[in-house]
């Protein structure tokens, strides 16, 4: 059975808290990765980081198409009506709410990016999004949610 596309209006919203807890059962200190209620909270936080100290950054943002996620990664997408298709059009309405949505990345192969994400039919779903000969994840059909934001994980890169 196919899963539906990441609904702009799934109430309860509680996809971000997913990614949150995920973080903080982690041991990622919050001063590194805010826990947030929105997605584009921790976004905007992490891209600012990356642009602060970008040889610091616990997370080094990256367009879908020009890199390929490795488990640890968050694969995000923009769910609003008029999408954004790159991260760096982001960093011009930090701040600001967007409906968006993020999946961790844990593991990649065979032609797929497969990643975890809260908050899909209310539930924690495992997700299998094609991929390219390189392993960067193919653009969704048109009818769903744009990948326009692969945060690349260097939490492990003795900083």
């Amino acid at each position: 059975m196919a899963l539906p596309s990441i609904s702009l209006w799934a109430y309860p919203a509680w996809s971000a808290a997913f990614i949150s807890h995920v973080m903080a059962t982690a041991g990622v200190p919050s001063f590194t990765f805010t826990p947030a209620a929105a997605h584009a909270h921790y976004i905007d936080n992490l891209l600012w980081q990356a642009q602060s100290n970008p040889d610091q950054a616990p997370f080094r943002p990256h367009a879908p198409s020009d890199y390929a996620p490795r488990p640890g990664d968050l694969l995000c997408a923009d769910r609003s009506r008029i999408p954004l298709l790159h991260w760096q059009d982001r960093l011009a309405e930090g701040g600001q709410f967007r409906p968006m949505h993020c999946d961790v990345v844990v593991a990649t192969g065979g032609g797929l990016v497969q990643a975890i994400g809260g908050n899909v039919l209310d539930a924690t779903v495992l997700r299998r999004f094609p991929a390219d000969a390189q392993g960067r994840a193919l653009p969704p059909p048109y009818d769903k949610a744009p990948f326009m934001l692969v945060l690349e994980n260097r939490l492990d890169q003795g900083r």
